[in-house]
């Protein structure tokens, strides 16, 4: 593919065609993006054969890398059996033993499995289940949903709702329904009050909605486990749902297969997509307990029906990616090896990043970073810079903001965690100057 075109070239084809999300299409081309022709391992490569190491997993969803071996072959092979068949009204064998492989997994008890595409639908999923779930059981006026400050989950309507606003969102606030705002994680009294306010308001809440650990997109701001413990506990007490959003922190991304196991929490509704597929194919899923599913059990087409499905909920081939993508994480020991790079890109960020002047904090958890820089005055750009300095040197790296987002793939390399922040260092140095 290297000899089509340059790559200067398809960035111009690309502008010309293509509306990319969260970009400012006036000023994509300038902006130099990688137009990638190919993937293999852990690396993207250009139309120009260029190599970037792709240090933020293609959006935090390629956990394993591209091109695995073990995932091409599941694709393969289902293809060969049938690519998509409906899961509304009827089923396919790949996605039931999908969900029996998740069964045994998630943090969940007698869970049952609601298909989507992406995490925001499945955010939405698990609020509007969460709502009919009161109304099934006859319990008038459980319509609020209890949120924390600088949440995000998602850019659909009520995803939007329950999150803390941000990225441009702010046009769309006619549009958002209401909801109890606890304090940003940022803010060591955010859970207090947080348990506070479900004592306060349970005969209103239909569920609280958290993402458990680290706020991704937030910046990756971090929790005690132990908080979200009391948070949990404090819905089991007063009979509010607990919804955990674990689209960005599920698949081993903390170091455990889900962050809810480090904080001893089963809860009601478990969101999950990202790496569910290792970014192979769009799937997410709502996890809902069995407490909660059997509140939707009555007569055929009547009330209690949740209506509400997808066109490709459940696709076969992206079911296939997921199984297999158990499948792997158990047999390559990837959770050491998150563990083990997490440690080792503890302290290199430590002698590395934390004592420059440019650097205002390092965050992490497994391998879930955050450098969040500290430029003089507003405006400067730093992490939009800092990140371009960083794939001039082969490295993709993505801002949020003024944070420096660090999310390799979990099979990553110790000599890839070095190559990485030693691009990161000299990327601060020149970019944010």
């Amino acid at each position: 593919m290297a000899g089509m075109a340059d790559h200067r070239d398809w960035i111009a084809r690309d502008a010309a065609v293509v509306w990319h999300g969260f970009t400012q299409m006036a000023a994509y081309p300038d902006n130099a993006p990688v137009v990638v022709a190919r993937a293999e391992g852990h690396h993207l490569y250009d139309p120009d054969g260029n190599r970037y190491l792709d240090a933020i997993s293609s959006l935090w969803v390629t956990t394993l890398g591209h091109r695995v071996p073990e995932l091409d072959a599941a694709l393969i092979a289902q293809v060969e059996r049938g690519a998509h068949t409906t899961l509304l009204g009827n089923g396919n064998v790949t996605t039931v033993e999908l969900s029996e492989a998740l069964a045994r997994v998630v943090p969940v008890d007698d869970p049952h499995f609601l298909y989507a595409g992406d995490g925001a639908s499945a955010v939405e999923q698990a609020l509007k289940i969460a709502f009919q779930y009161w109304v099934n059981r006859g319990v008038a006026g459980r319509t609020t949903f209890l949120a924390f400050g600088d949440a995000y989950h998602g850019d659909t309507i009520g995803a939007l709702s329950v999150g803390d606003g941000g990225f441009g969102t702010d046009l769309f606030d006619p549009l958002r329904f209401p909801v109890l705002r606890a304090p940003r994680f940022t803010d060591p009294d955010c859970f207090d009050r947080a348990v506070e306010l479900i004592a306060a308001h349970a005969s209103e809440l239909a569920a609280v909605i958290v993402e458990p650990v680290v706020q991704g997109a937030a910046g990756m701001h971090l929790a005690d486990p132990a908080d979200v413990a009391r948070l949990a506990a404090a819905c089991r007490e007063h009979d509010v749902l607990l919804i955990c959003d674990e689209v960005a922190t599920g698949f081993g991304r903390t170091g455990t297969l889900f962050a809810s196991e480090q904080c001893g929490v089963r809860p009601d509704l478990l969101v999950l997509g990202k790496g569910l597929t290792a970014g192979y194919l769009a799937m997410s899923c709502t996890v809902a307990s069995g407490r909660v599913y059997e509140a939707f059990l009555g007569d055929d087409l009547g009330p209690r029906t949740f209506y509400h499905g997808h066109s490709y909920s459940g696709n076969a081939l992206a079911a296939a990616v997921a199984l297999a993508h158990l499948e792997v994480i158990e047999a390559r020991a990837v959770l050491a090896n998150v563990r083990a790079r997490s440690e080792q890109l503890r302290a290199l960020l430590h002698d590395r990043i934390a004592p420059l002047p440019q650097v205002g904090e390092v965050r992490l958890h497994g391998l879930m970073g955050g450098v969040e820089l500290a430029p003089p005055t507003d405006g400067l750009r730093w992490g939009r810079r800092v990140c371009a300095a960083a794939v001039a040197r082969g490295v993709l790296l993505r801002p949020l903001g003024d944070v420096v987002v660090l999310m390799p793939p979990l099979t990553v390399t110790p000599e890839e965690i070095t190559e990485i922040v030693h691009v990161l260092a000299e990327a601060i140095v020149e970019g944010a100057r």
